[in-house]
């Protein structure tokens, strides 16, 4: 199986240079709805319309902010339902033309059977996309099922896992040429209170026959810098027409920035758009691969890579979040969307994915473990072309809905 990271790594290169020259005709593509010759509707247009409010506001080229928000109730890791509370707001902080559009996401949820959450998610965009912001900033106090390391148990085979969980990351990019970018980061991942909460007799360490980051009553702390390569040729990340997106994070965490142990790990990631028919219609086939890996022995349980823990968590639509953890991780994904009405207000999508996780005593990869669905897209801001996704996902190991602001990938 090694065969296969090493052949997509070496493939990746020639995709992406083979793409550069396509940058100028993305720049000049422009999915404005503002001058569409075709009326698009949105969620805030019938809000308008329900309650009589007449907008006199142009978007101007620059300075406007568009926002998106989703308060719903939903099934959440470990049993139960929260309230999530998704806002999203995009705007431009540079010519439409020649910048990308740029976003920050506040997403706070809680339930009343202990689970709260609370994320910020800047992705920002400047001028001529010389320079690019991302961050992520949660805390969360969720018990979580795991299934232990490699492809685990039988779906019944798993324990509620208790965790306070506090992450910063700051990532800063500069442009080398045109699409490319390298930077530099910083990463802190905090778990405190990490404790089987089904079986107050079992310890972590026993189940998962893992000895870092599982000792009762400790902590793991990872904090470390990465090295960053990003090549992005997409001219909405919130909901990419065309393009490619293709992200290297190699990160180091030594002892000395406050992590337990030394350890580094490797993440990339590779996104390809193809746009089919009129510009103004949605008809997108989308594909999505990544491999992640630790480098060392001695990554704490709980950063190993997993399913579903990718840097959006949208990861393994039809599997449970942590379903599969080991020391490396490949998933492969495929999306088709396409609008269903012309204004662009509803639209749908079929999608399957696909992963490998390293077996428990040795690298070595598992068999593929599948997974499908549909889902229903509603325009909730066509300014910033943000749909609310509801996606229903499914397969041999479980059945799961979701609802999010923006698309998966």
């Amino acid at each position: 199986m090694k065969k296969w990271w090493l052949i997509i790594l070496l493939l990746s290169p020639c995709c992406v240079l083979a793409q550069n020259k396509g940058l100028d005709s993305l720049q000049k593509r422009n999915y404005d709805p503002d001058e569409d010759t075709v009326p698009r509707l949105d969620v805030i247009d019938l809000f308008n319309d329900l309650f009589h409010i007449k907008s006199h506001n142009v978007p101007k080229r620059n300075g406007k902010v568009y926002y998106s928000l989703i308060p719903v109730p939903t099934n959440i890791p470990g049993g139960g339902t929260a309230l999530v509370t998704s806002t999203q707001a995009a705007f431009y902080l540079g010519p439409r033309r020649t910048t990308r559009i740029s976003n920050v996401t506040f997403s706070p949820s809680f339930s009343f059977s202990g689970r709260f959450s609370f994320s910020v998610r800047p992705n920002l965009w400047f001028q001529g996309n010389d320079r690019n912001i991302v961050g992520d900033v949660r805390f969360i106090v969720n018990p979580q099922y795991t299934w232990g390391l490699g492809k685990g148990g039988a779906g019944d085979d798993r324990e509620l896992l208790g965790n306070n969980y506090f992450r910063f990351y700051e990532t800063f990019y500069q442009r080398i040429r045109p699409g490319l970018l390298a930077g530099i980061g910083y990463h802190l991942d905090w778990h405190s209170a990490i404790k089987v909460r089904s079986n107050d007799s079992l310890y972590l360490p026993d189940y998962v026959k893992y000895d870092y980051g599982t000792a009762p009553g400790k902590q793991s702390v990872s904090s470390g810098i990465s090295l960053n390569v990003q090549n992005d040729t997409r001219e909405n990340p919130i909901n990419p027409q065309s393009g490619y997106y293709v992200n290297a994070i190699f990160r180091i965490n030594p002892t000395f920035l406050g992590s337990n142990d030394n350890w580094k790990s490797l993440y990339v990631d590779y996104r390809r758009y193809f746009h089919f028919g009129p510009e103004r219609m949605q008809n997108v086939l989308a594909f999505w691969g990544y491999y992640w890996t630790t480098l060392s022995s001695k990554t704490p349980y709980l950063d190993l890579p997993s399913i579903g823990w990718d840097p959006t968590n949208r990861s393994g639509r039809g599997i449970d979040q942590n379903r599969f953890r080991g020391k490396g991780l490949i998933d492969l994904e495929a999306e088709y969307r396409r609008d269903i009405l012309p204004s662009g207000f509803l639209g749908f999508t079929l999608f399957a994915n696909m992963n490998t996780v390293t077996e428990r005593d040795k690298y070595r990869f598992t068999g593929f473990h599948p997974a499908a669905g549909a889902g229903l897209r509603i325009k909730f801001n066509k300014r910033s072309n943000t749909n609310i996704a509801l996606d229903y996902g499914f397969s041999k190991f479980g059945n799961v809905f979701y609802i999010n602001l923006g698309e998966a990938f």
